[in-house]
């Protein structure tokens, strides 16, 4: 039994690394082909990946003009999604994001009603600056981003798989806007800050996007590939002690947990879902990097991004100079 049972545990390990080698091919490649449109982002491109790979959704921060749609677009010809954008304005309502019931008559004088599908019906939604539509509008995601499915007059419409919304918000103009509320914020796997590219990027951007070609990218991976890399994040082993390290770090956030010098600073802190975010980010970066496990260190470069918008600072902590990075920063040193 003992013997049956160690057999059992290597022919599952076996078949991991072989999917692990199989799929990092296809992502590698995926990473390249939009390396080829997207420059001076690196760090805002994997982590684009890696929340893909978790199957989860990203918000991209960002001042205009820093590639922020055109990665989402290049994400969606690369690995192979049914891609849709959709430009939040203060007037958008949420039947134009789900879609709405129509009636109809047939040739009989019989009317009847008809659900007419809307742009939130595709793998890859863009949200375009998300906080630009009202919290009413906002809400017609929550359901959507969670359980994936929607519900219009009281029907119930799955969407397709996969399913992801990758909305963007620009930092500085908030006149007009509404702030996204902390239920919707926690359904984002991850905030990724969009930054300036350094001179060596930029050059590169003025020679490539101001000639008569522009560069296109190109499809590497396929819907089906995408699911199946999702799966095998799932099924990757993850040491003891990158699971309390990453138990102690979202506990360590919390006022209700933190330590000494840590509670006063802050006001609320991550739920349980950022304890699941960190646990599939840590092991889609490891099959990123082209390893079969996480360790430690996945945890530390993944806390501000999985954290920073699940949690927030007291107005004395502000007050202070205290920063959310600054914050996460010392609660990641103290994970050894």
């Amino acid at each position: 039994m003992i013997q049956a049972a160690s057999d059992g545990a290597t022919d599952l390990d076996a078949a991991i690394v072989k999917g692990a080698e199989a799929i990092g091919g296809h992502v590698a490649a995926a990473r390249a082909a939009i390396g080829q449109v997207i420059y001076g982002q690196d760090q805002v491109v994997d982590r684009a990946l890696l929340t893909v790979l978790c199957g989860g959704h990203a918000l991209l921060v960002g001042v205009p003009g820093l590639a922020k749609t055109k990665l989402v677009e290049a994400l969606g010809t690369v690995l192979g999604l049914d891609a849709r954008r959709v430009q939040f304005t203060p007037d958008l309502m949420p039947s134009d994001i789900l879609g709405s019931e129509v009636l109809e008559e047939d040739d009989h004088g019989r009317r009847s009603f008809r659900f007419v599908s809307g742009p939130i019906f595709a793998q890859l939604l863009m949200a375009d600056e998300i906080n630009r539509a009202s919290p009413r509008t906002q809400s017609a995601l929550l359901q959507a981003m969670q359980e994936y499915h929607v519900t219009v007059a009281g029907h119930r419409y799955d969407l397709p798989r996969p399913f992801h919304v990758l909305a963007t918000q620009n930092p500085l103009e908030q006149e007009g806007t509404y702030p996204l509320p902390e239920a919707q914020l926690d359904r984002f796997l991850m905030q990724i800050d969009v930054g300036y590219p350094d001179r060596d990027a930029e050059r590169r951007i003025l020679l490539a996007t101001t000639g008569a070609e522009e560069a296109k990218p190109k499809a590497a991976m396929s819907a089906d590939d995408l699911l199946s890399a999702q799966r095998l994040v799932r099924r990757l082993p993850v040491g003891e002690s990158v699971v309390e390290a990453i138990l102690d770090l979202v506990r360590s956030a919390r006022p209700e947990t933190a330590e000494k010098g840590f509670a006063d600073k802050i006001a609320w802190g991550p739920g349980p879902r950022a304890s699941q975010s960190l646990m599939l980010a840590v092991r889609a970066r490891a099959l990123l990097d082209g390893r079969f496990a996480p360790s430690i260190d996945d945890v530390a470069a993944l806390a501000d991004p999985v954290l920073k918008h699940r949690m927030a600072l007291t107005f004395s902590a502000r007050a202070d100079g205290d920063t959310l990075d600054g914050v996460i920063g010392k609660l990641v040193e103290r994970l050894g």
